[in-house]
């Protein structure tokens, strides 16, 4: 029987700071901005998989963040390491090695990491998916007068 062109298996890359996988490109989280800080992100499947959805790897540096957004499609997330926070919606909520939070359609999040460690987690979204939508200058205003998320969130309008 011929042997696979490509491997099945990509390890763990050890030697490597963080989570990284052999043959998985670490690539910049977005283009631009100064809406997040420190975070990367890698395809680990994909489309190129034959998969309906992609799983990504997303690490945010200690005292990084994401970028504060919403969309159409639903976020499911396992966290894999460190500890942060997670806004949804209207909460703030703290998460560590193993949890999982769903992000329901249409909500606004952001994911942050502790001061004193990198956040990473998995993360489930549909290959067809719709783009990322920041807040509005009105929006990010009443997202930073809101009595629990306002002094969490992070970054600024688009």
């Amino acid at each position: 029987m011929p042997m696979p062109e490509k491997s099945p298996v990509r390890r763990r890359a050890p030697h490597e700071p963080g989570l990284r996988w052999a043959h998985v490109s670490v690539r910049h989280y977005k283009p631009t901005g100064a809406h997040f800080a420190g975070i990367t992100r890698q395809v680990l499947f994909g489309a190129d998989a034959g998969l309906p959805s992609e799983l990504r790897y997303f690490e945010i540096a200690p005292g990084g963040y994401s970028s504060l957004e919403r969309h159409q499609h639903v976020h499911a997330v396992v966290v894999l390491q460190g500890a942060g926070r997670v806004v949804v919606g209207e909460e703030v909520l703290a998460v560590r090695p193993f949890d999982l939070v769903t992000v329901p359609s249409e909500t606004w999040h952001q994911f942050l990491a502790e001061a004193d460690a990198p956040l990473g987690f998995l993360c489930v979204v549909p290959c067809d998916r719709d783009r990322p939508v920041p807040p509005t200058e009105a929006e990010w205003k009443s997202l930073q007068a809101h009595p629990v998320i306002g002094g969490v969130v992070r970054g600024q309008a688009s």
